[in-house]
């Protein structure tokens, strides 16, 4: 039977005068939190759809932790396969 694992993204937002930051936080059950973060600045134009900040700024977020991770992998991969040779 194959092993489901479950991983959870949290993403906090917050604002600061005309500024979201956004943090998206992975937790697993092996690993210790990897945190993105992710900065969204308001335009006057924005203003009837509030939201497009929180938007902006959680997508950053997640793109920052997807990036994190990544590096998390490619240091896993050469710590079991040592560097690549040229």
């Amino acid at each position: 039977m194959m092993e489901t694992k479950r991983w959870t993204v949290q993403i906090y937002i917050s604002e600061e005068g005309d500024e979201t930051h956004a943090r998206a936080v992975l937790a697993t059950r092996d690993t210790s939190h990897l945190t993105g973060r992710g900065m969204a600045r308001r335009n006057p134009i924005d203003r009837p759809v509030p939201e497009i900040g929180d938007e902006l700024a959680a997508s950053r977020a997640l793109e920052d932790l997807a990036i994190r991770l990544h590096d998390v992998a490619s240091d896993d991969i050469v710590q079991l396969t040592g560097p690549v040779q040229a």
